[in-house]
């Protein structure tokens, strides 16, 4: 590729011909503040905090999408970009709700962060017209407020250009701008499928998650109430990042200790569901590839994509496979065949969960989600949540020992650990279905063909003398492509495995927010994967039918994979929806 050699704040940079002056500054380790680009996805220029001076420019440009050409000189830190860069603070919190102290973001706000940085204090704000405050809270899984809204319009690109929903959009004109869905309409009302996408990226604490920590708390304090919690296998690739550990390291023993601590009477793992879950869609496939059933199959455990799949795929629904989620599945085993060798009621059990998602809030309210008479699970929070409420209660994350999870629901597999990230259910079940369909033990566990970070990745397999054809994809709007394709007979599958989030729940809409600069050069995803692959690898059981625990549930309670109590308990319906129906 020809580079192009260009002077930044008068030191030599050779840049990629093509390069912005952003990408040509971090190449001579210069960080340009910005607030509204994400790469590749929000690429527009639009709110002049990375402005720089450039020779010749009748005015300041924006670094983040001017081009850079041969013999350019560039200046990051002259006083006209200083100023600049502050006067537009200024104007961005002049009608800013700044009410840090309880905001939820406060520490870790991207808007906060740059007036510290560029000594914007509260005397030298503008004083002006304030955008009211008005709540949206019609979704289950968020609120919205546009009083902490800077217009970046990261959430709406997300939506749109990542996840191809694009519910909402920027509404009215000047100063009366704001961000919202059509007519107004609130966030419920729509066809937004709750993956929490746009709260992920929203640099301030404009979108938020509905917090189930107060709620949580109070179960726990209430001594008639046996409280159980099940944490996902992306959970603990990721809540170190928010006591400081680096991006990609596994805290699985600590968040045990602090949930333990926190005062849950049992820490379970939804690794053992996982396993649970691949079991019966394991049969579930060998059921429909034997007995010429609907295919391809698609997977069930990612609720985003479930809700999308109603919402904008109606004709597809038979496709999915009827198996409840993980989570869902470890609710309905908790409150009837772990209630029953504990002695208790399901209705004096509460299930409690720690998701990356927020669109497992939604699935909690699912019609069919409650096979004991009671809701599956109780309450779902999601990793940031978990974060908060160990600050809440005073614990030191960082010094608490590594402790592991209860029995009996404790038990998980390498092969369920994956299901955290792209592909991992699909490899999971593979490793399951292809010894369940040849009758014998695989050489080799690792079906790299469906790792990676790729948004689709196609796979063929010979199985038993048949080929087996599987695609996988991550984010919605892959997931239209992918579909597109195979309802146009343009492709041809087996079975299918969608995930809502881009790269799967590693990078789930309720994990720790990282700020932009950060999303923008370091591969969040392959991180927090590598944590998953690695915990694989070193579980000395590394496929689902093996493990023990799971075993002794179908020798003494279920029967078998796909039978008559199993289908009670771990299988859902699903709903043809109108497209502004949530």
């Amino acid at each position: 590729m020809e580079n192009i050699t260009i002077k930044i704040n008068g030191i030599e940079v050779s840049a990629p011909k093509g390069s912005t002056i952003l990408e040509a500054a971090r190449l001579a380790h210069i960080e340009i503040p910005t607030l509204c680009f994400l790469k590749e996805i929000n690429e527009i220029g639009a709110c002049r905090i990375c402005v720089v001076e450039v020779k010749g420019a009748r005015s300041l440009v924006a670094s983040c999408v001017y081009p850079i050409n041969e013999g350019m000189e560039v200046w990051t830190n002259t006083p006209k970009v200083l100023d600049s860069r502050k006067k537009t603070l200024q104007l961005l919190l002049s009608n800013h709700d700044r009410k840090c102290l309880s905001c939820v973001r406060s520490g870790n706000c991207e808007l906060q962060q740059l007036a510290k940085q560029l000594g914007v204090e509260d005397e030298t704000y503008y004083d002006g017209v304030r955008t009211p405050s008005c709540i949206d809270d019609s979704a289950a899984h968020m609120i919205r407020d546009n009083s902490k809204c800077i217009l970046c319009r990261r959430c709406t690109a997300v939506c749109e250009k990542v996840q191809g929903i694009g519910v909402i959009g920027a509404n009215e004109r000047g100063f009366a701008t704001f961000i919202g869905s059509p007519f107004n309409m609130g966030l419920g009302e729509t066809s937004c499928v709750s993956c929490g996408q746009c709260i992920a990226v929203c640099p301030t604490g404009a979108l938020q998650e509905k917090s189930s920590i107060d709620d949580v708390l109070a179960a726990i304090a209430d001594p008639s109430k046996h409280v159980i919690v099940q944490t996902a296998p992306a959970v603990r690739a990721a809540l170190g990042e928010e006591f400081g550990y680096p991006i990609g390291t596994n805290t699985e023993g600590k968040m045990a200790a602090a949930l333990r601590r926190i005062g849950f009477d049992k820490v379970f793992d939804t690794n053992f569901s996982a396993d649970l879950t691949i079991m019966e869609e394991a049969n579930e496939f060998v059921e429909r590839v034997q007995n010429g059933g609907v295919l391809p199959m698609i997977t069930s455990c990612s609720p985003g994509w479930i809700n999308f799949c109603e919402h904008y795929f109606p004709d597809m629904t038979e496709n999915l496979s009827s198996c409840k989620s993980p989570q869902q599945m470890f609710g309905a085993i908790a409150k009837s065949y772990y209630a029953e060798k504990m002695g208790l009621k399901p209705e004096d059990i509460v299930s409690v969960s720690v998701m990356p998602c927020t669109a497992k809030k939604f699935e909690v309210q699912r019609p069919d989600q409650a096979a004991n008479g009671v809701p599956d699970v109780d309450y779902t929070m999601t990793t940031r949540e978990l974060a908060r409420m160990i600050r809440k209660v005073g614990l030191n994350f960082q010094t608490l020992p590594d402790e592991g999870f209860d029995a009996p629901l404790g038990l998980g597999t390498g092969a369920a650990v994956i299901f955290g990230t792209t592909g991992g259910v699909m490899e999971a079940a593979l490793r399951t279905a292809v010894e369940t369909l040849t009758g014998e033990e695989l050489a080799s566990l690792d079906f790299t063909d469906v790792r990676g970070m790729e948004g689709i990745k196609e796979a063929s397999y010979n199985v038993a003398g048949m080929e087996v054809k599987v695609a996988v994809a991550s984010g919605l709007g892959n997931a239209r492509k992918l579909l597109n394709k195979v309802k146009s007979g343009e492709a041809n599958y087996h079975f299918i495995e969608i995930m809502g989030c881009p790269g799967g729940c590693i990078n789930g809409g309720g994990q720790p927010q990282q700020p932009g600069y950060i999303r923008n050069t370091v591969d969040i995803r392959a991180l927090r994967a590598g944590v998953l692959y690695e915990s694989d690898k070193n579980n000395p059981i590394r496929k689902s039918h093996e493990n023990p625990a799971i075993k002794e549930l179908y020798a003494t309670y279920l029967g078998k994979p796909g039978s008559e109590k199993a289908h009670h308990l771990l299988h859902t319906t699903y709903i043809k929806r109108k497209v502004n129906e949530i």
